[in-house]
Order: C-alpha cells, then structure tokens, then sequence
C-alpha cells in the first residue's frame, strides 16, 4: 500500500496535474462550468457535484485505473484475508496436540462458531472449523461471497476506488476550481450563456480567463492541486488501510470480529490494592529471650 500511495503520486504528477492546469483544459472547464450553472434546474443537480464527477472520472481514469494495472487494492484485499487464514489454520491446527484435546471434539467446538456471517443465503456463511480445515479455501462460497461484498462496498472498480462515487480528491478539487472559476470569469461566461451569446463569444471568454491562468498562474494552480491531492491521497490511503468494511483489511475484521463476538467471555474481579487489610505486627523479643528461647530449643533437642 505504501508503493500504491507513491504511484499514485507519481501518476498525478505525470498526467493529471498538467493535463489540469494546461490552457486547453481550464477552456474546457470554464464551458462545463458555465453549462452546469445553466441547467442546474432541469438536472437537478448542483454544479459542483457535476463537476466533482466529471473531475472523479478524469482521475480514475488518468490516475488509479493505471496504478490498479500494477497494484490493485482489491488483490490486496484478497492477499491480506489469505494470510490472515494461513495464520490462523496454523495457530488452531496446534491446539488439540499441544493440550491434549480429541481433534474429533476439537472440530465439534469449531463448527459452533462462525467465522463467516453475511446476508442470506445460508451458503454466504462458514464455521471456524470450515476456515481451520477446508483445503481450498477459495472454494467456499462463503469466502468469494465475503471478497465480493468488500468489493461492493468499495465500489464495483476496486476496493474504495469507485469511479462513480465521489472521492475526496474530486470533491476538493472541484470546490477550488469553482472558487476561482467565480472570481476569474466563470460566473461572466455563464451570464453570456444566460444572454443568448453565440459560442463564439463563449469560447472568446474562456481562451481569456484560460489564458490568464496558462500564462501567469499556472504555476499557482499547479502548487495548489499538489497540495490538494497530497492531503486527499492521504485520506484515500488511510480509508483503504483502516476501512473495517471496505478496506484491504476488511475481511481480517470479518472474521475476526465474529470470532471474538461468540467466545465466552472470562472476567475476573480485580483486588484493589487499597483496601488490603492491615498487616499484623508481631511482637517484639529481646536479645535476651531470642538467647534464652534458642537455649531451650537446643536443651528440647538434646532430651529428645
């Protein structure tokens, strides 16, 4: 995952961030931004959400459908899951030897505790004994089905990276570009649209408000995509990582979880340590008894 993050990095700095901030593009998005504003009603959708998406599918498509190529974060969902069974398979596999259990019972005890608990069919669901001792364990259908959900909830392009729901990366991309959209030119652009302009006159405003930022603040835009992009990566990276439900460890807490959910649990009351009794003196002796009671145990030894 941290070799994912620098190649997404890298895949940003490479492509989208010029393709971004080049003079062709910011034309571009000063027409849609102006056609969002436009037909907000009969779409029924505000224009930073449009864009949002429409700068979401740009950045799959020029970011994380090429990283997915070389590491995909729902392989990594599967390798971690196997893992985690190749472990757990060995540290239960010694249990019955090393305390002296019947593995006949042993299997018994496993059967009664899900490792695997989804949705209806009963099939989506498997016993500990089932994870413990199944040799293939890709023939379970509870296992596909559980990497099927964690796919499903991440989204049907991969685990977390959907290119249809909207990320953080789009999201705040979009805010910004609409902010200096609004003070550039971009609210004059839709005005002219409101006036019945031509496109010619469309197209004449944003080569000038694409023009101004080409020539004189590329550069800017270019520092403040980077830094926005660095902070949501880290958001992204820390969602596929920590995402009980849809991360590359989801299906660890999985099974875990409903190991842990239907053990008996052992509690023990603690001593508090302020409230021990009081501790009994014992009397004092003086040398001369000390002397006089050894000379009495020597003299009972002696007679015995």
């Amino acid at each position: 995952m941290e070799h994912w993050r620098s190649l997404v990095t890298e895949k940003a700095e490479a492509d989208f961030i010029p393709w971004f901030s080049s003079y062709v593009t910011q034309q571009w998005l000063t027409v849609k931004v102006a056609w969002y504003h436009l037909s907000a009603e009969e779409e029924n959708a505000l224009p930073a959400e449009r864009l949002a998406a429409y700068m979401q599918e740009q950045y799959y498509d020029r970011v994380l459908a090429p990283v997915a190529r070389e590491i995909d974060p729902a392989s990594l969902a599967e390798q971690a899951v196997q893992h985690y069974i190749r472990g757990l398979r060995g540290h239960l596999r010694q249990i019955p030897q090393r305390h002296d259990v019947p593995e006949d019972q042993f299997k018994r005890r496993l059967a009664s505790i899900p490792a695997i608990k989804l949705a209806p069919p009963a099939t989506h669901d498997a016993s500990l004994e089932q994870i413990a001792y199944h040799d293939q364990i890709e023939a379970l259908p509870a296992y596909s089905a559980l990497l099927q959900s964690i796919r499903d909830g991440g989204g049907n392009d991969g685990v977390g990276l959907s290119k249809t729901r909207i990320s953080p990366v789009a999201r705040n991309v979009s805010e910004k570009l609409l902010n200096k959209l609004a003070i550039s030119g971009g609210t004059s652009a839709a005005s002219a649209l409101v006036g019945g302009i031509t496109g010619s006159v469309i197209s004449l405003g944003a080569a000038a408000v694409g023009m101004i930022w080409h020539e004189a603040g590329r550069k800017e835009i270019e520092t403040e995509l980077r830094a926005t992009l660095t902070d949501s990566v880290a958001d992204m990276w820390t969602s596929l990582m920590d995402d009980p439900d849809t991360g590359v460890t989801a299906g660890i807490h999985h099974i875990s979880d409903q190991i842990e959910n239907h053990l008996p649990q052992t509690f023990t009351k603690p001593v508090p340590l302020d409230n021990l009794p009081p501790e009994i003196p014992l009397p004092e002796k003086s040398p001369a008894s000390e002397t006089g009671d050894i000379e009495a145990q020597l003299d009972n030894g002696g007679n015995e």
